[in-house]
């Protein structure tokens, strides 16, 4: 059996797009139209999708049709090994993704993320290492505070409850690499669609006061966190994960430290019986199964702290290129992202349908989702939806919208935010890096009408 892979669509399309077209749907696109498809090629790609393409004449040539994307990903072997798979788990919605079983990594699918506090059934699993035993007595659990600190504290999760004052709040927990997919070449790692994010209620107590009560030095100004999960290689002196953050962020008061989940227990799963809620951050910050954090008076150097690892080029770097260590600077605030949670991609609605309701959701890291946008024509117009407020800081913001169709046939439904700073989402995941940190293109579904 040869080695070498099926060139995709997605692979021909980055060559040379009209090319692709002719290629795969029989004729060159009309380069007079500005790539736009017709004729015969328009014939077979409506074929392809199963209906009419309504607003084909604002179809750029080129776009790989929302309804053929994911599977036109899946083909190389490549990426087909670490794309999708069934999934199982005890207590999870088998709808979720399996993205990798060592270690053991799953998303949720957009249309599962319709609710307004994320399920636990529903909610996204990533881990770096193993998983340990569950605790057998939670409140004995101990967490130690040291290094650049006056009085280095060793305080049980029993302690902790008592001796602080409890919070709660909603807020995003999301995956550093969540839009890894988009990016083209592939980056490394498990190709996350949207669907590495979850909102919960979160409930434990303030981080900062609890660093408080150990007496950060002058010299303190970046934390270190330890866990209990055991590195993939068993060997019980390789760190599986030790990230951080710098103080004044640990010091806000969203930041937590967690045994409660959407007013339960805090799962094994998800790092109980104490982990770490460091919003609007990169998800592995939120240390799971917490033991230690150390205050270090310089950037935290462990692992995941160094390359490229959750890193972004601070300089554009060449697609697929090698990378330069020095140009890259640690991912902090997660970028702006809304998508589409009902319908779900791939949607076929009754023959005359003319309207169909929207619902999604959007956040934006360290800031706030000021308006949202969805266009039904390839982005040649753009409605704004009703975007609600956050129920606090961190939390994410529903949207919903009603919008019209001329006709039967295929559509493109696509979602775009824009954050309080103006920042909106790009048409393709933006600044590639290896590691595929970043990833956030507007979100693009599939419906099919009659």
């Amino acid at each position: 059996m040869s080695d070498k892979r099926e060139r995709t669509i997605v692979d021909l399309r980055m060559e040379d797009p009209e090319r692709a077209d002719a290629t795969i749907f029989g004729r060159r696109t009309d380069v007079s139209r500005r790539g736009f498809m017709n004729g015969a090629g328009l014939a077979a790609m409506s074929a392809a999708v199963g209906g009419t393409i309504v607003h084909s004449a604002t179809m750029p040539g080129g776009l790989i049709p929302a309804a053929l994307a994911q599977d036109a990903k899946k083909a190389p072997e490549a990426a087909a090994a670490q794309g999708p798979q069934p999934f199982s788990f005890p207590g999870k919605d088998p709808g979720l993704s399996l993205l990798g079983e060592r270690p053991l990594v799953a998303e949720t699918p957009e249309h599962l993320l319709d609710d307004e506090t994320t399920p636990l059934s529903k909610f996204f699993i990533r881990n770096n290492g193993q998983i340990p035993e569950k605790a057998a007595q939670p409140d004995a659990w101990e967490l130690t505070i040291d290094g650049e600190v006056n009085s280095p504290l060793k305080i049980t999760l029993g302690e902790l409850k008592k001796r602080f004052a409890t919070k709660s709040l909603y807020a995003v927990l999301e995956c550093g690499g969540n839009g890894r997919s988009f990016y083209a070449p592939q980056a490394r790692g498990n190709q996350w669609t949207n669907g590495g994010a979850g909102c919960a209620k979160w409930t434990g107590v303030s981080l900062a006061e609890v660093l408080k009560a150990a007496g950060p030095k002058a010299s303190a100004t970046y934390t270190a966190h330890y866990g209990a999960d055991q590195h993939l290689s068993g060997d019980p002196k390789q760190v599986t994960l030790s990230r951080g953050v710098r103080l004044p962020k640990a010091m806000e008061p969203e930041c937590l430290l967690v045994w409660a989940m959407n007013d339960a227990p805090l799962e094994n799963i998800h790092g109980g019986p104490l982990r770490l809620l460091i919003p609007g951050w990169p998800g592995s910050v939120s240390h799971k199964w917490l033991t230690r954090i150390t205050l270090r008076d310089k950037e935290h150097d462990g692992a995941g702290m160094t390359g490229f690892s959750y890193r972004v080029p601070i300089n554009p770097m060449v697609p697929g290129g090698k990378g330069d260590p020095k140009n890259f600077k640690i991912l902090e605030s997660m970028p702006v992202r809304g998508i589409i949670t009902n319908p779900a991609n791939g949607t076929k609605l009754p023959a005359g349908t003319r309207e169909i309701a929207l619902r999604g959701a959007a956040w934006a890291g360290d800031d706030t989702v000021k308006a949202m946008h969805v266009s039904t024509d390839y982005g040649a117009t753009w409605q704004q939806v009703e975007l609600g407020n956050p129920r606090n800081k961190f939390d994410w913001q529903r949207w919903t919208a009603r919008i019209k169709l001329p006709g039967d046939g295929y559509y493109e439904i696509w979602a775009r935010a824009t954050d309080s700073n103006g920042r909106m989402q790009p048409h393709a995941a933006p600044n590639w890096n290896p590691q595929g940190y970043g990833g956030n293109p507007l979100h693009r579904i599939a419906v099919l009408v009659g």
